[in-house]
C-alpha cells in the first residue's frame, strides 16, 4: 500500500497488477454519481484495508465531496490512522466545497495540532474557507507569510479574493501589485473585486489592461454591470464576448429579469437553445420566474414541457419556482399538482404555495398549509409570515392574523420587519379596527414606509374615517411629496360625504405644489404564446381603433343594463 506520495512514478513504487487495481479503483471513483455508489466502494475498501492508504482515501475524499457526501468523507477520514498532508488538503477543500467553511477552519486547525506540514494547496482552500467565513484570513496571511508561500501564485489570488470580500479593496490591489507573475485568473479575481464593491470604473480599466481574457473574465464584468442596472453595458459585453458559456447567457437572462425585462429574457433564453447551448437548473429557474412575472401560463407550460423532454429533476429549485409560475399565471390547481408531486420539499416550496394559495383568496387553505409545514419540521422564516399574513387579509381573519403575528416573535423568535407591519395593518386596516391599525403603527420601532400609511389610508377610505385619513396622508405627503394617489382618495372621500370646500383647499394644495395626475398605468394579456401590454390613453398599438370603438359600444352596454359609476371616485 502507498502511505504517502512519493517523488518516483506509480509504475516505480508498485507491481503492473497493482497499478491496475489503482487504476481500476480510481475510475470507479471518478465514475461515481450517488452517494450508495460510494458507500459500497468504501466497504470494499474497508475489506481490502485501502481504508488506511493515503492515496486511495484522498481520492475517495475528493470524490465524496463532488457529488456533496460531506457525512462519508469524514468519517473516511475519522477512520485513517495517519493521514498526510494530501489527504488533510483534500478534506479542507471538500468542506468548503460542501460550503462548511468553519469545519474547514477546525481541520486546518487540527492539521498543525497533528504536526502535519501544510502545503500551498491547503492555504488555497483555507483562505476562500476565510472568504466564506469573514474571519480568520489575516491569522492565515500570517502562516502563509511564516511558513514561505506568500508568492505562490494561487495563494496569493486566494489572498486577493479574501480582502476583496471583506470590501478591503485597497489591500487586494496592494496584494497584486505585488505578484512577481500574473495569471488571468489573478487578473480576473482583481477585476471581480472592484465590480463586487461597487467600482465599475476601475473593474473595466483592469479588464482593458489585461493581456489575455478567457471567458470568466468576460462574464465576471457582465455580472459587475448587470447588479448595478447597467442594461446597456451588459448588453454591449456581451455582444463583443467571442466565446459565450452556459455561464454568460444565465447572467444575461438574469440581468433582464431582475430588471423587470421579462420579455427580453426569455428572447435570450430562445437564442440560447438556437446556438445550442444546454442550460442548466439555475438557466431554468430563472426563465421559469420570468415566466411567473409576465402572467404567461402558456410559456410557462412550454418551458415546463422543455424541462421533462430535456430530463431535468425536479428538484427542490425547479419545483419551487414552477409551483410559483403556475400559481401567479392562474393556475392554483397545477401548482398544487406540482408541489404534492415533489418527493423532497424546502422552505422554498412551502413558501411558494403558501404564497400562491394567499393571492388565490384561499385564506383558511393557506393556514392549514402552513400548520403541515410546521407538522414536516420544516422552520418558516420572515418570508414565510408576509404569505401568511397576506393570507389572513385576503380572507378577512383578523383574530387568526393577530395570532400569527404574535406567533412570529414568540415561538420562533422573528423579530416583525417593515413588511410583516405592513401586512397587520392591512388586515386590520380592511377589518375597520382602524383604531388598533394606528396604535400598531405608533408601536413601531422604526419608521413606517409609504406602503403602510398607504394601507392604513385605505383602509379609512373604505370604512369612511375621514380623521385618520388625514392623518395618514399628512405622512404620505412628506414620504412621498409628488404622488398624486393620495392626495386623490383624500379628494374622493371628501366628495362622498359633500365637503366640497376640503375638495377645492387639496385640489388648490396640488396646484400650487405642482401635482399632477400620475402615468396611467399598465396591463398585459397573453394570446397564442404572444404577451400583449396596454396602458390607458396608448394609440400606439395596432388596432387601437378597433379596441377603443368596441370600449365605447361596451360602455353604451354596460349603461343601458343599468351599472352607473360612481362619479365622486373618478375626481
Amino acid at each position: 500500500m502507498i502511505a504517502k506520495y512519493g517523488a518516483k512514478s506509480l509504475n516505480q513504487q508498485r507491481p503492473v497488477t497493482l497499478t491496475r487495481k489503482v487504476h481500476t479503483l480510481v475510475d470507479q471513483l471518478k465514475r461515481c454519481s450517488t452517494h450508495k455508489q460510494l458507500e459500497s466502494i468504501y466497504a470494499f475498501m474497508v475489506k481490502t484495508s485501502e481504508n488506511q492508504d493515503c492515496f486511495f482515501i484522498n481520492q475517495f475524499i475528493s470524490a465524496c465531496s463532488s457529488i456533496y457526501h460531506s457525512s462519508l468523507s469524514l468519517f473516511a477520514f475519522t477512520q485513517i490512522h495517519k493521514p498526510n498532508a494530501f489527504v488533510y488538503n483534500a478534506t479542507i477543500k471538500g468542506f468548503v466545497h460542501c460550503n462548511y467553511p468553519i469545519q474547514a477552519l477546525l481541520f486546518y486547525r487540527d492539521m498543525l495540532r497533528a504536526n502535519v506540514m501544510p502545503t500551498s494547496y491547503t492555504f488555497s482552500s483555507v483562505v476562500k474557507a476565510c472568504s466564506l467565513v469573514s474571519m480568520c484570513g489575516e491569522a492565515v496571511h500570517v502562516h502563509v507569510r511564516k511558513l514561505g508561500f506568500d508568492s505562490h501564485l494561487h495563494v496569493q489570488t486566494s489572498l486577493i479574493d479574501f480582502y476583496s470580500n471583506l470590501g478591503r479593496i485597497v489591500e487586494s490591489r496592494k496584494m497584486f501589485d505585488e505578484m512577481s507573475e500574473r495569471d488571468v485568473f489573478s487578473w480576473t479575481t482583481m477585476v471581480s473585486g472592484y465590480a463586487r464593491v461597487g467600482d465599475l470604473s476601475s473593474a473595466r480599466r483592469m479588464f482593458e489592461m489585461m493581456p489575455e481574457k478567457n471567458t470568466a473574465t468576460w462574464n465576471t464584468l457582465i455580472d459587475g454591470y448587470a447588479r448595478t442596472g447597467d442594461i446597456e453595458a451588459v448588453e454591449v459585453l456581451f455582444k463583443q464576448m467571442p466565446v459565450k458559456d452556459i455561464i454568460s447567457w444565465t447572467t444575461m437572462i438574469n440581468c433582464y429579469s431582475q430588471n423587470k425585462q421579462f420579455m427580453a429574457a426569455l428572447s435570450v433564453f430562445d437564442e440560447m437553445k438556437r446556438n445550442n447551448v444546454n442550460p442548466d437548473q439555475v438557466t431554468m429557474a430563472t426563465v421559469i420566474s420570468a415566466c411567473a412575472h409576465l402572467g404567461g401560463l402558456d410559456l410557462g407550460k412550454e418551458v415546463h414541457f422543455y424541462l421533462m423532454q430535456n430530463g431535468f429533476d425536479l428538484d427542490v429549485y425547479i419545483g419551487s419556482a414552477l409551483i410559483d409560475m403556475y400559481a401567479k399565471c392562474g393556475s392554483i390547481d397545477k401548482s398544487l399538482l406540482m408541489f404534492f408531486k415533489l418527493k423532497e420539499k424546502n422552505l422554498f416550496c412551502w413558501n411558494s404555495i403558501i404564497e400562491g394559495l394567499a393571492a388565490h383568496g384561499y385564506g383558511k387553505q393557506a393556514l392549514a398549509m402552513f400548520k403541515k409545514m410546521e407538522k414536516a419540521k420544516i422552520r418558516p422564516n420572515g418570508v414565510t409570515f408576509i404569505s401568511v399574513l397576506s393570507a389572513c387579509t385576503h380572507a378577512g381573519l383578523v383574530e387568526e392574523g393577530r395570532k400569527i403575528f404574535q406567533c412570529m416573535s414568540l415561538d420562533y423568535c422573528i423579530s416583525p420587519e417593515v413588511e410583516h407591519y405592513g401586512c397587520i395593518v392591512d388586515l386590520l386596516s380592511r377589518a375597520g379596527e382602524i383604531k388598533e391599525a394606528f396604535d400598531l403603527i405608533k408601536s413601531m420601532e422604526f419608521e413606517p414606509n409609504s406602503v403602510i400609511w398607504g394601507s392604513l389610508l385605505s383602509g379609512c377610505k373604505l370604512h369612511r374615517n375621514l380623521e385618520i385619513a388625514r392623518m395618514a396622508v399628512d405622512q404620505l405627503t412628506v414620504l412621498e411629496p409628488y404622488n398624486s394617489g393620495y392626495y386623490i382618495l383624500l379628494i374622493n372621500m371628501n366628495a362622498e360625504v359633500n365637503r366640497w370646500g376640503e375638495v377645492a383647499k387639496i385640489r388648490t394644495i396640488m396646484k400650487e405644489l405642482g401635482i399632477e395626475k400620475m402615468c396611467p398605468g399598465s396591463s398585459w394579456i397573453e394570446m397564442e404564446g404572444k404577451i400583449h401590454q396596454f396602458a390607458a390613453s396608448d394609440t400606439s398599438r395596432l388596432g387601437s381603433n378597433e379596441i377603443y370603438s368596441f370600449l365605447t359600444e361596451l360602455d353604451g352596454q354596460m349603461k343601458l343594463a343599468g351599472c352607473i359609476p360612481e362619479y365622486a371616485s373618478m375626481l
